[in-house]
Formats: C-alpha cells, sequence, structure tokens
C-alpha cells in the first residue's frame, strides 16, 4: 500500500556501474552535478584529486538542503577547507561512494527533499562498459 503519490518532478538515478552513471535513459560517462529538480551539469573534475574548494562552492551556490557527494568507487573524504562554503551556508553534507550517492539521492529526491548531488564519475581504465 502506498501513502504517497510519485514527485514526478525530481531526476533519479536509473543505473550504475564502473565510469558511469544513467540519469532516465542517458547513460553519462563523466563527473556531474545532479539537482532534485532535474537540472544537470557537468562538474568539471576526472578524479578525486582534481576536486577543490571551488567545485564544493558551485554546490553552496545552488542553496540546497543538503549535498549528497559521491567520492568514485571507494570512500574519500574531501579536505575541511573544501566544505567550508557549505558549512557557511549551513548546508548539510553527506560523502559516500557514488553508488550508494545514487541510492541515497533517489530516496531524497523521492521524497521532495532539496537536494543536490555532486557525483565523481572516475574513467575506468578500458572505458564504460555497456552492461
Amino acid at each position: 500500500m502506498k501513502f504517497q503519490p510519485d514527485l514526478i518532478g525530481s531526476a533519479t538515478v536509473s543505473g550504475y556501474g564502473p565510469g558511469w552513471i544513467a540519469v532516465g535513459n542517458e547513460r553519462i560517462s563523466h563527473s556531474l552535478v545532479l539537482h532534485a529538480s532535474g537540472e544537470r551539469e557537468d562538474w568539471q573534475c576526472e578524479q578525486f584529486e582534481q576536486l577543490s574548494a571551488e567545485h564544493f562552492a558551485r554546490l553552496a551556490q545552488a542553496g540546497p538542503e543538503l549535498v549528497v557527494f559521491g567520492s568514485g568507487e571507494r570512500l574519500r573524504f574531501p579536505r575541511p577547507e573544501w566544505l567550508r562554503p557549505l558549512v557557511e551556508a549551513r548546508i548539510g553534507v553527506e560523502t559516500m561512494d557514488t553508488p550508494a550517492a545514487c541510492r541515497t539521492y533517489n530516496i531524497l529526491a523521492g521524497e521532495g527533499r532539496q537536494v543536490v548531488a555532486a557525483f565523481l564519475v572516475e574513467p575506468t581504465s578500458n572505458g564504460p562498459s555497456n552492461s
């Protein structure tokens, strides 16, 4: 039995794997910022080591209540100075590997939360697979 209607306006992650995530029917093989409103933008980084405070400052400018950061195939925490713009704006941040971030984002967006997800999608050594 369902007690709440589906939220049509939220964008959802429909799949993920090494080197890619899918939003709706589109398979994406680069890092991505995804807003619950459906807005998407490139995140301009291919590896965790390329991240900087500017990447997280862009997330703060969107004004969400929560940012879900997917750190790639394994869990890696951003440096505290990178998160300063989010902390100063009183925006919550959750860090997890990208597959877990995809699942968490879908739950929060489906609940109607003002969430922004930043997914680090690192290239694989042999490119994204088609599975």
